[in-house]
């Protein structure tokens, strides 16, 4: 029986080894003038950048901060996208990718065997958008 993810998670691999090469570029490049060619190289990968408020109380809500992000990194079959938690800055304070099918609902995908540096690399990717305040 072929599993229904295939195609999903052979996307989501490749996904993520150009999202490696891209924050590799993003840290050889740290403080010299192609840090910002490395930076649009990432927000060009990006098909949207979206933010959402979590739940809260109706009453009393402070703010309307936004708490959660996703990047859609692809569409359609198969999809793929990066979704996290904001801190009170905007700041992604989770990474977690995620790749979908036709029909089929979203699901974790994670490198195997677990690559060490997954968390960082996806937050390292993520903190190169802006969500807001």
């Amino acid at each position: 029986m072929k599993d229904e993810y295939e195609g999903a998670y052979a996307n989501a691999a490749a996904w993520y080894e150009s999202i490696k090469e891209m924050v590799a570029a993003l840290t050889e490049a740290a403080n010299t003038p192609d840090r910002e060619a490395a930076e649009n190289s990432i927000h060009e990968s990006a098909l949207s950048v979206e933010v959402r408020t979590g739940w809260r109380l109706a009453v009393g809500a402070e703010d309307d901060k936004p708490t959660e992000y996703r990047v859609l990194l692809t569409t359609g079959g198969p999809a793929l996208q990066l979704v996290g938690e904001l801190n009170e800055y905007g700041e992604p304070e989770t990474a977690e990718l995620q790749m979908q099918d036709w029909g089929l609902p979203w699901q974790k995908w994670a490198p195997t065997p677990l690559d060490m540096e997954y968390d960082e690399t996806l937050l390292t990717f993520a903190r190169c958008f802006y969500f807001g305040e």
